[in-house]
């Protein structure tokens, strides 16, 4: 299995970083596999795929390299394609793109050929593989991800957000275990991102990222022997397993079904935009409902740009829970 030994400083100094181009990325692997989870992903992908497959045959050899460099044969992704966040997630997506583009072709060809599993042919030895990847997920970015960038970052930001609860109620098993699949940790400075049978990785006194994606994709990445990143799925995409998310009757009857269902809908932290959404009410009545949750103590809010995100207390997970039990 894939293992990393971590020391405490080493997950003390760890962050969690939004990422553009881990974003494209991950949806130029939804792209490419044809994969999709939800009902929500579906649709964008149905809406997509075929501008993807429109681009991919403009551009001779261009699909072949994609499948190369994605490793369809090995579960290898070429490493130029994955470079590790520079700084703490503050780039642009230009800024981090750039650095794809930057790689020298006979690096590119070095990946390439550890993605592929075998010496590459003709098609992939000639020059530019780095541009013409770099050029295909500015594409994916433009015309996929940007249109929904502010919706995606909040979700993503929600994300963080219940991780961190999560680290400080339960520790780091509790906010590790299962972020990635095979993920978990194994306790005595253990961390298993995945089941390969890769060998372990000491990492002690590098800089640990997490990046998390909305689509349900995710790598491992390192830039030389001082920065790591695990790029991970998020737990907080709005797909229409939301909209019918269940409110237990006596819940409805001790809170009001309007504000039982607000309740419940935060057991992922969501803006007031997004509940009013969700629920159908006026920004209004969400902002009373809110306003009643808080005073309780049954929900919290945190700040995160220009949105505020609310989730759940500890309080509000057992009157949530209880209600479902009784």
């Amino acid at each position: 299995m894939g293992c990393w030994q971590v020391n405490a400083d080493t997950l003390a100094d760890s962050r969690f970083v939004v990422s553009p181009l881990a974003e494209a990325t991950a949806s130029l692997f939804s792209l490419a596999r044809r994969t999709a989870t939800h009902p929500g992903e579906r649709g964008w992908l149905d809406a997509h795929l075929p501008a993807y497959r429109r681009r991919l045959a403009a551009e001779p050899g261009l699909a072949q390299l994609v499948r190369a460099a994605l490793g369809d044969r090995t579960r290898w992704i070429a490493d130029f394609l994955t470079p590790t966040p520079l700084g703490d997630g503050a780039c642009s997506f230009a800024e981090e793109v750039a650095h794809i583009r930057e790689t020298p072709d006979a690096t590119a060809r070095a990946h390439l050929t550890v993605s592929y599993g075998s010496p590459l042919p003709p098609e992939l030895l000639r020059p530019g593989a780095p541009d013409r990847m770099a050029g295909l997920l500015e594409w994916v970015w433009t015309r996929t991800v940007l249109p929904r960038w502010p919706h995606i970052r909040t979700v993503i930001e929600a994300d963080v957000i219940a991780r961190t609860a999560q680290l400080s109620q339960g520790g780091w098993a509790e906010a590790l275990n299962g972020m990635r699949p095979g993920m978990r940790w194994l306790g005595e400075s253990r961390l298993q991102i995945n089941t390969h049978d890769y060998p372990p990785r000491e990492i002690s006194g590098a800089r640990l990222l997490f990046v998390p994606v909305t689509p349900r994709q995710g790598w491992a990445s390192w830039s030389a022997a001082d920065r790591y990143a695990l790029v991970y799925p998020c737990s907080g995409v709005l797909a229409d397993a939301d909209r019918s998310a269940a409110v237990p009757e006596p819940l409805g009857r001790l809170l009001g079904p309007a504000r039982a269902g607000v309740l419940v809908l935060l057991a992922t932290p969501k803006s007031t935009s997004q509940l009013v959404t969700l629920t159908g009410q006026g920004l209004g009545s969400v902002g009373r409902h809110l306003r009643v949750l808080l005073d309780a103590g049954l929900v919290r809010g945190r700040r995160t740009g220009r949105s505020v995100l609310y989730f759940r207390t500890a309080a509000g997970e057992v009157l949530v829970e209880a209600q479902r039990g009784g």
